[in-house]
């Protein structure tokens, strides 16, 4: 798939003297690193109940389905953003360019409903996993009325959690890419750590025929996980600044540089997320991944309730907190594209009073108080995804570079990619399982 798609793109990149033989630089990891931090979130530490609770053969599925998504979704993202002939355009900028005022008014909204809901997401995950910590492993507990509660309100520890996250995202740009990178490393190193640790728990009769679904409950059970793995597999918050960065460092070699680094990140996501979701339901029985959707728990904070593990203790909470702080990160800029792309259009008449410093303090604290109320209810997470995350998250993702595809004359050496089809197809299977979700399943 990947020889193809890169043979494909790099004939239609014209004008490039970047060889394919070029190593990444230091910028060039870290970029890669942050859009693998991006996806690494609430999405893969909730995927193992949505997608494994039909087996091990569903999931075969959806690894063969889920790498080309990500790769050829972001890509044609990527290629959109840098298909403008400004220098410092992002995807909202590219859209006023192609289609008009209008039409970039309605992306900016587009982008605060797709990665603004995330936030929230992030926000309740991260509180639920540190206050799990608090309760089962460290027993910081405490009795009230014949219920053992956590020693920390709940309201103090999202406050606490949600504040020092704001506060890196307020601090700047740089501070949050050295940040991600630092969590990324260990990240990669303690999940695939983890994945091989759980190896001699798996259940071996999972792997039998006799448990594979017929032919018509494998496509059904894997269309009604598509918008599960959409997310869990979602980078597309930082793919406008990272296509902006790569066209300021690379010139007219952008695109061919970004295609590789794309790629990595696509191939990385899928070898790392993929084997630790095998590894979970593998090793749990398809009721303990109910009671841990139940519970509103990650599958990391499940494993280390139900496992007499110091390992699992430790290291589970851990890779729970740095994966959803690093994919915050990469959401926060995507929301915050959004409302200051809507800011900036809308208020036109007052951009001498919304100077950007002011702008980025009220993002901050509009998402900081909103986030923190959310988590104060508790919500189930997976239903946040499926209803309020995915759905605009695949209009942006698969619908909107495609159209842009066939409209704007700056994409049309792109046209004849057969990988277009694809995009689309899997996009209209992601919305369709979506509205099924909404209002026919349960």
């Amino acid at each position: 798939m990947n020889k193809v798609a890169t043979t494909s793109t790099e004939q239609l990149i014209e004008n490039s003297d970047v060889s394919l033989t070029d190593k990444f630089n230091k910028d060039d990891v870290s970029w890669i690193l942050s859009l693998f931090g991006t996806a690494v979130g609430a999405g893969i530490l909730f995927l193992p109940m949505s997608a494994g609770s039909g087996g091990f053969w569903p999931l075969i599925l959806m690894t063969l389905l889920i790498g080309p998504m990500c790769y050829f979704s972001h890509r044609g993202l990527m290629l959109y953003v840098l298909s403008s002939s400004k220098k410092d355009a992002d995807v909202i900028d590219v859209v006023q360019e192609s289609f008009g005022v209008s039409k970039a008014n309605m992306i900016a909204l587009l982008h605060i409903f797709a990665f603004y809901p995330v936030l929230l997401i992030y926000g309740n995950s991260l509180t639920n996993t540190i206050e799990s910590l608090l309760m089962n492993q460290l027993h910081f507990t405490r009795m009230v009325d014949g219920v053992e509660i956590s020693m920390v309100p709940r309201w103090l520890l999202s406050g606490v959690l949600i504040s020092g996250m704001i506060f890196v995202m307020y601090s700047g740009k740089h501070m949050m890419l050295r940040l991600a990178k630092f969590f990324v490393y260990p990240l990669i190193v303690i999940l695939f750590s983890l994945s091989i640790y759980l190896i001699p728990t798996w259940r071996i009769d999972a792997f039998s025929l006799q448990q594979m679904p017929s032919l018509s409950d494998l496509l059904i059970y894997t269309w009604l996980t598509i918008p599960v793995l959409i997310f869990a597999f979602n980078h597309s918050p930082s793919i406008s600044s990272f296509a902006v960065a790569q066209r300021q460092r690379y010139g007219e070699n952008a695109a061919l540089k970004a295609d590789r680094m794309v790629r990595v990140a696509s191939s990385m996501l899928l070898v790392f997320i993929m084997f630790f979701v095998f590894s979970c339901v593998m090793s749990l029985a398809p009721e303990q991944l109910l009671e841990a959707k139940n519970a509103n728990l990650t599958i990391l904070s499940y494993l280390a309730n139900v496992y007499d593990s110091q390992i699992i203790n430790i290291l589970g909470p851990m890779v729970a907190f740095v994966s959803i702080v690093s994919s915050f990160f990469g959401h926060y800029l995507g929301a915050r594209e959004g409302i200051v792309g809507m800011v900036n259009r809308v208020g036109v008449n007052y951009l001498h009073v919304l100077t950007e410093k002011r702008i980025d303090l009220f993002v901050a604290w509009f998402v900081g108080i909103t986030v923190w109320s959310v988590t104060q209810f508790n919500p189930s997470v997976i239903d946040l995804i499926t209803k309020l995350g995915s759905p605009v998250m695949v209009a942006l993702l698969y619908f909107m570079p495609m159209y842009a595809l066939y409209k704007t004359p700056a994409m049309k050496k792109y046209r004849k990619q057969w990988s277009n089809k694809f995009v689309i197809l899997m996009g209209v299977l992601g919305m369709t399982s979506i509205i099924y979700g909404m209002f026919v399943g349960n």
